[in-house]
């Protein structure tokens, strides 16, 4: 018999074909091993953060109009049709609800040791090498330019104005990719995002090297 943790696999993949490649099943699978190695040092419901982990970005709003309610709609239907525990879906939903880093600003006042580990495995991989893919292959999905010198990073903005920026790509390091290093909630998260934040120092020095053709 599979187990509740299988069948979620299955129906996050299903449910994600077609996805832009940033937010795909793959995106899914790297936060989850992820959150599987962050929760290794940590003392964790498991099945907590592997269900948000799989369920995280099952409907990213950034492609529903910014409907922040559909996710965890989905995610309360799947995870009552599995015969999940009230107790259990309302820890699954509330990482959800408040992982994203556009709502930073509204961050809970105590947030659970679940949503620490799901939250920098999901922020560990928007940096680094695969951070810089996802970012440059979202910026071509959006059609945004790669680069304009005479537009400045927007550092300052609200969760609306973030939602609705269609800024440059090298900008969006400036605005979020290079602040998530000091967010991170965990140790092993802060451990892991010190090599990456560096990769990615390394390849702005480079694109502007060749950019100004130096």
């Amino acid at each position: 018999m599979k187990s509740t943790i299988d069948k979620t696999v299955e129906f996050v993949k299903e449910k994600l074909i077609g996805a832009e490649a940033g937010h795909d099943w793959f995106h899914i699978e790297r936060v989850w091993k992820l959150s599987r190695k962050i929760a290794e040092t940590e003392t964790c419901d498991q099945e907590v953060v592997e269900l948000s982990a799989l369920l995280h970005d099952i409907a990213d709003p950034k492609f529903h109009n910014g409907d922040e309610t559909i996710a965890p709609k989905i995610s309360r239907e799947f995870l009552t049709g599995q015969n999940v525990s009230e107790e259990t879906i309302g820890k699954v939903l509330f990482v959800i609800e408040h992982i994203s880093f556009k709502n930073k600003g509204n961050a809970p006042v105590d947030p659970s040791i679940e949503l620490k580990i799901v939250q920098d495995a999901d922020r560990i991989d928007a940096i680094g090498a695969i951070g810089i893919a996802r970012t440059f292959n979202f910026g071509g999905f959006k059609n945004n330019l790669m680069y304009d010198p005479e537009i400045k990073p927007s550092l300052h903005m609200s969760k609306e104005e973030y939602k609705k920026s269609n800024g440059t790509t090298i900008n969006h390091f400036y605005e979020k990719l290079l602040l998530l290093k000091e967010l991170m909630n965990t140790e092993t998260g802060k451990k892991l995002a010190e090599e990456r934040h560096s990769y990615m120092l390394n390849f702005l020095d480079q694109f502007y090297k060749e950019w100004n053709v130096d």
